[in-house]
């Protein structure tokens, strides 16, 4: 009982700091497009450029968030040691019967041999 109680324990603590991380990402984000922002309207950062640099930058910034947001909330939220344990489990169920299903054949090849 104690092993499950000390990996709930880890995978508590894992996800908290996988949050927090991930709250980290979103301050920084929103920090630096704001510091993205004023460098290129106010102090003229790309001025030689004809395009809206800071707008691009910011938006690969929000798609890469966005990967990170559903990493931490959706693909680490069930598909976690239980589902890794389970898809192990069926997998080996489906070793043993298939090692089972050839050692009859081969039982069967030497009883026919015989």
């Amino acid at each position: 009982m104690e092993k499950e109680v000390h990996e709930q324990y880890e995978y508590a603590r894992r996800r908290l700091r996988q949050k927090k991380v991930l709250y980290f990402h979103f301050v920084l984000f929103l920090l630096g497009s704001l510091f993205l922002f004023i460098g290129n309207k106010f102090f003229g950062l790309g001025e030689g450029t004809t395009q809206n640099w800071c707008i691009w930058g910011i938006t690969i910034w929000l798609f890469l968030f966005i990967l990170h947001f559903i990493k931490v909330y959706i693909t680490d939220r069930f598909m976690n040691k239980k589902w890794e344990r389970e898809q192990i489990d069926r997998l080996v169920a489906l070793q043993q019967k298939r090692i089972s299903q050839l050692e009859s054949s081969i039982n069967e090849e030497n009883e026919n041999k015989i």
